[in-house]
């Protein structure tokens, strides 16, 4: 079993809904200029989360898998933006930055979908959440930071999640 440090949270979600509700709160703490970099395996539970954060960031748009259009943008009412990038299709970092993943960062939270991919085309400061199944309803979240910025997100994130910490 691994000792976690300050920059690490590991969560277990037990349902669909459950990891919805974590992404919600993460959402809720989410700025422009924030890279939430999201990794694991086909079915991990990667969409459902960024249904939560998209929720929780106050955006009432459906959120959907983005694989087909390579980058989903979601709405606030006051116009605020969350951009959605899928990097499944994309087969090198190179591919990425001819998306200029720098201009969706500078206008709203920008959340990544296989990040692994394209890593080398992310910024170094950010949050990973890798994803490890379980079981059919349960999957390990491990959760960390990469910065200052992103230290105090997870710091406010593990507050909301279990309280005082």
């Amino acid at each position: 079993m691994p000792i976690l440090d300050d920059q690490s949270l590991e969560f277990i979600s037990h349902s669909t809904d459950q990891t919805r509700r974590v992404g919600m709160r993460l959402g809720a703490l989410m700025n422009p200029g924030d890279a939430i970099c999201l990794i694991g395996e086909l079915g991990a539970g990667k969409t459902t989360l960024v249904q939560g954060l998209s929720s929780g960031w106050g955006s009432l748009d459906p959120v959907t898998s983005p694989s087909f259009v390579l980058v989903n943008v979601y709405r606030r009412p006051n116009g605020g933006r969350l951009f959605h990038l899928d990097a499944y299709r994309l087969n090198s970092a190179a591919e990425a930055e001819d998306l200029d993943i720098d201009s969706f960062i500078a206008r709203g939270p920008l959340v990544v979908e296989w990040a692994d991919r394209i890593q080398d085309a992310l910024p170094t400061e950010r949050l990973s959440v890798a994803f490890h199944w379980i079981d059919d309803d349960q999957r390990d979240l491990m959760f960390t930071a990469f910065g200052t910025r992103y230290q105090a997100l997870l710091n406010n994130f593990r507050r909301q999640v279990f309280g005082a910490y």
